[in-house]
């Protein structure tokens, strides 16, 4: 019962800050949290996937990237949507159990908005 209420209260949160904006130039200096594994700006992997053109892409199909058994289950046809990030991005490893990433998340719901801001168009961060 609490896992439930918790995954909802994570979905009502999700869905107010999707709908928030964020700014993508903060975004980017967040996204320096994720950069040692991840970049939004080339279609190259690292230790985890590319993130360039994830807003909008269906879950753990990075090209060229071997995603955990967890992610590729979690994913199942879902897309990585503003809502999906949010709610993800909050605190992964409680999301989907056993994914390879070890970041704990991003605990202010701005730095998640500015972060998706960012996703969806890195090069207005400059």
């Amino acid at each position: 019962m609490r896992r439930c209420l918790a995954i909802l209260c994570l979905f009502v949160a999700s869905t107010g800050l999707a709908r928030a904006g964020g700014d993508a130039k903060a975004g980017a200096m967040v996204f320096k949290k994720c950069a040692a594994c991840h970049t939004a700006t080339e279609s190259v992997n690292k230790v985890g996937p590319s993130l360039m053109g994830v807003v909008g892409r269906p879950v753990a199909t990075a090209a060229g990237y071997s995603y955990s058994p967890a992610m590729q289950a979690f994913g199942g046809g879902k897309v990585w949507d503003e809502a999906a990030l949010t709610t993800y991005l909050a605190n992964p490893r409680f999301v989907v159990k056993r994914t390879k990433m070890t970041f704990a998340g991003l605990k202010a719901p701005a730095d998640i908005a500015n972060v998706i801001a960012y996703l969806k168009d890195p090069a207005s961060a400059k």
